[in-house]
C-alpha cells in the first residue's frame, strides 16, 4: 500500500469537486482529486446535465426543421433513432472531459482513480478497478460525491424497459409510449423531450400541481403547454407497484388505475452519494436521503472535512455546486470568506419552452405582506420572438410598489435560462442600484429578447398610476 500526503483532497470531480480543487490549487496548495469513474466530470457530465441537455438540443433542432415550411418535406423523410440523437451528446461529453482534464493538468492537481473511503479524519484509502489499494492523507478534505436516482427496492431496475434518469439515455430503441413517474424538474424535462419526439407520454406524480416551488402563473403556463403538446398529466397519484412484461411496463397506482406503456422512467427523487465512503468511522451521519449535514461554511461535524453539491441536498444545481466548492476551499484555506454566496440562485428548467426563475414568487410576497406589483411582457408581442418563430412565453417582473426594488423575475419561453441573467445582474446590485427604473431608462438593441425587460418594466410602472 502506497501513501502520499496532500494539503487538500477532493472526493468527486463534478462541478462541486472541480470548483474546490481549482480554488485550492490556484492558491498554491498541494491538491489531489479522487474520482471513482474512469473519467473526470462527475454525473453532471456523463449521465446527467450535459447528455440530457444535448439530447434536448438535438430534438429542438429537429422540431425546428419539421416546423419550417421550406424544409418540412425534407424533414418528413428523415428517420432518426434514439441512439443517433445521443451522438451529439457523446461529442459534447468528450469535449467536456478533455477540457476539464486540461484544467487539472495545468494546475497540477493529481487525479486518483478509484473509490475513496475514510479510515480516519485525515486518511482515506482508495480502491481501484485493478484491486489495488492506496492510502492518502490530507490536512483538509472536500466531499463532492454528488447524488443518484432514488430506487425503491420493490422495482426491478434490471428490467430492459424500466429506467431511471441515469439509465434512460442508454435506451437502445425508440418506444412509442412512455410513463414518467415523478414530475419534478427531471420528470418535466423528459416529458417535454419525449413528447417532442412524438411519443405518447403519461406524467404521473403525487402532488396537485407541477413544480410547486415556482410562481403559480409559471406553473399554470407549464401545465397548459404540456397538455397542449399532448402530455397526459395525472396529479395526486401514488404508485403501488410496477409490473414489467416482455413488451411493456404496467404502473399500478393506489387509486386502482393501471397505466401500460412501452417503457417506464422512474424520476421520483434522488439520494446523496454518502454511503460506502467510511463516514461512520469519522462520526459523520447523513440523513435518510443520503445528505451530509453542513454549516453555513459547508463544514461537516468534523471541521477539517467539508461537503458541497448534491450530497448536501438542495438546491441540487450544477451552478450552485461549483460556487459551493469554491467557497468551501476558500474557507478551509483562510478560515473565512470575504464574499458570501448569493442568496438568490437562478433556476433553469429545460422543458419546452424553458423556464427560469429568480427571487421570490407572488405567493411568497403575499404571505410576507410585502406590497408588490407585477410587470408582464408577452413574447408574442416581441419582434425577435416573432422572427424566430417562438412567440410562446412571457417575462414577469415582481417589484416593490414604493421603492421599485426588483423582488422576483420569472420567465417562461425560448431562451428563458439566458434571459434571466439580465435581470439577475440588476437584482444583485446593492441598495438603490436594484430598481425597476434601470429597465425603463436603458436602451436595448432591437429586435432582441432582452427588450422584454423594458416592456415588462413599463407595463409594471403603469399599474402604479
Amino acid at each position: 500500500m502506497t501513501s502520499a500526503h496532500f494539503d487538500v483532497i477532493v472526493i468527486g470531480s463534478g462541478p462541486g469537486g472541480e470548483g474546490a480543487a481549482m480554488q485550492a490549487a490556484k492558491n498554491g496548495k498541494k491538491t489531489a482529486l479522487v474520482e471513482a469513474y474512469r473519467e473526470v466530470g462527475g454525473g453532471c457530465t456523463h449521465w446527467g446535465t450535459i447528455p440530457s441537455k444535448a439530447l434536448r438540443h438535438s430534438v429542438q433542432r429537429l422540431l425546428e426543421l419539421k416546423n419550417n415550411p421550406l424544409l418540412q418535406h425534407v424533414a418528413d423523410q428523415v428517420e432518426i433513432t434514439f441512439p443517433q440523437l445521443l451522438r451529439n451528446a457523446e461529442s459534447v461529453i468528450r469535449k467536456q472531459v478533455s477540457m476539464r482534464s486540461t484544467f487539472y493538468d495545468r494546475n497540477q492537481v493529481r487525479i486518483i482513480n478509484g473509490h475513496a473511503q475514510f479510515t480516519d479524519a485525515n486518511t482515506i484509502s482508495v480502491h481501484d478497478s485493478l484491486g489495488t489499494t492506496q492510502s492518502f492523507t490530507a490536512d483538509h478534505f472536500v466531499i463532492a460525491t454528488g447524488s443518484r436516482p432514488h430506487r425503491p427496492s420493490t422495482i426491478d431496475f434490471n428490467h430492459p424497459r424500466i429506467f431511471d434518469s441515469d439509465t434512460i439515455l442508454t435506451m437502445g430503441v425508440m418506444p412509442q409510449s412512455i410513463t414518467i413517474y415523478g414530475a419534478g424538474v427531471i420528470g418535466c424535462e423528459y416529458a417535454s423531450i419525449f413528447r417532442s419526439l412524438g411519443l405518447k407520454v403519461n406524467l404521473v406524480h403525487g402532488r396537485d400541481k407541477l413544480l410547486s416551488f415556482l410562481d403559480d402563473e409559471i406553473i399554470d403556463a407549464l401545465s397548459y403547454h404540456l397538455r397542449e403538446q399532448g402530455v397526459l398529466l395525472r396529479h395526486n397519484e401514488t404508485f403501488d407497484r410496477v409490473e414489467g412484461e416482455k413488451d411493456a411496463v404496467i404502473l399500478h397506482l393506489q387509486s386502482g388505475k393501471r397505466i401500460k406503456t412501452d417503457v417506464l422512467l422512474w424520476a421520483n427523487g434522488r439520494m446523496g452519494n454518502a454511503q460506502g465512503i467510511g463516514l461512520e468511522t469519522i462520526n459523520i451521519t447523513p440523513n435518510d436521503r443520503g445528505h451530509i449535514p453542513v454549516n453555513e461554511h459547508f463544514q461537516t461535524t468534523v471541521p477539517t472535512i467539508y461537503a458541497v453539491g448534491d450530497v448536501t441536498g438542495p438546491p441540487s444545481l450544477a451552478s450552485a455546486a461549483y460556487d459551493q466548492g469554491r467557497y468551501a476551499a476558500t474557507h478551509l484555506l483562510f478560515g473565512k470568506c470575504d464574499a458570501a454566496l448569493a442568496r438568490d440562485i437562478p433556476t433553469g428548467i429545460y422543458t419546452s419552452p424553458e423556464i427560469s426563475s429568480l427571487g421570490r414568487t407572488e405567493r411568497d410576497l403575499t404571505a410576507a405582506k410585502i406590497p408588490y406589483e407585477v410587470g408582464h411582457s408577452m413574447f408574442r408581442s416581441l419582434a425577435r420572438a416573432q422572427l424566430s418563430g417562438n412567440p410562446t412565453g412571457m417575462l414577469k417582473i415582481l417589484f416593490h410598489r414604493e421603492t421599485l426594488e426588483i423582488l422576483g423575475i420569472h420567465c417562461f419561453g425560448d431562451q428563458a435560462s439566458e434571459i434571466i441573467h439580465i435581470g439577475q445582474a440588476i437584482m444583485t446590485q446593492p441598495g438603490p442600484g436594484n430598481t425597476l427604473k434601470y429597465f425603463i431608462n436603458t436602451t436595448f438593441n432591437y429586435p432582441t429578447m432582452a427588450e422584454a425587460y423594458r416592456v415588462a418594466a413599463l407595463n409594471g410602472i403603469n399599474r402604479l398610476f
